[in-house]
């Protein structure tokens, strides 16, 4: 038996089935009936059950796994040291992160610690495009979104997803970009394209990464 998720966005216009790394979910327009909801979700059942079968699985980051930082791939190493906290060091030449904590909380650990460094680079960045297109940012908040990179409200809010922090700089600074020029123009028309590229010329390479490689991401942490 297969949980699935069911929500209601209000901006949904029909009923949708999707899949990201944490599992299935079905998505309500504001208006909708579960009774239609239910038989839609009965109708893509098969479709479902395909796309389970293929989904690959959540990446292990307990001791002996590995994880991209800035994407470069790092070997994960348990200290068995109870205090401390991530550390970044070499092993015959390699990256490896030394993480300390028991077993069962060392993933969680290197998720903390990975968030923090989230922080720090989309902190750098966004201050960056903000000041290159003349506009304030209130607030930056590191998320666990599973199927987007980041938001902004009109306020100056601006949430990412930490998973960021994995792929290679250049990736992370698009999103930064992109997020930084929805305060200049809160839509995606062709303005807001030519804002994302006034602050950063070279924006197709971070955005064409994402959409080749971004589903990956979403499998850490997960």
């Amino acid at each position: 038996m297969v949980s699935v998720a069911v929500r209601t966005h209000a901006r949904a216009r029909s009923y949708r089935l999707s899949l990201p790394s944490s599992g299935p979910v079905l998505t309500l327009p504001p208006h909708g009936k579960w009774v239609e909801a239910e038989a839609f979700l009965l109708r893509h059942s098969n479709w479902l059950a395909a796309r389970l079968k293929r989904a690959p699985e959540a990446v292990n980051l307990g001791d002996g796994g590995t994880v991209p930082l800035r994407g470069v791939i790092h070997r994960i190493i348990g200290t068995g040291k109870v205090r401390g906290r991530v550390e970044l060091s070499e092993v015959d030449g390699l990256p490896v992160l030394l993480v300390p904590g028991d077993p069962a909380h060392q993933a969680r650990r290197l998720v903390d610690w990975l968030k923090a460094e989230a922080a720090i680079d989309l902190a750098a960045r966004t201050a960056v495009h903000a000041g290159r297109l003349g506009v304030t940012v209130r607030s930056i908040k590191m998320r666990s979104q599973s199927s987007r990179w980041g938001s902004c409200s009109s306020t100056g809010n601006l949430n990412y997803n930490w998973r960021l922090i994995i792929a290679p700089p250049h990736v992370l600074d698009y999103v930064a970009a992109h997020e930084v020029a929805h305060l200049v123009e809160m839509n995606h028309s062709d303005q807001f394209w030519a804002t994302v590229k006034r602050t950063l010329p070279d924006m197709e390479r971070g955005r064409a990464w994402l959409k080749a490689q971004g589903r990956e991401l979403m499998l850490y942490g997960a």
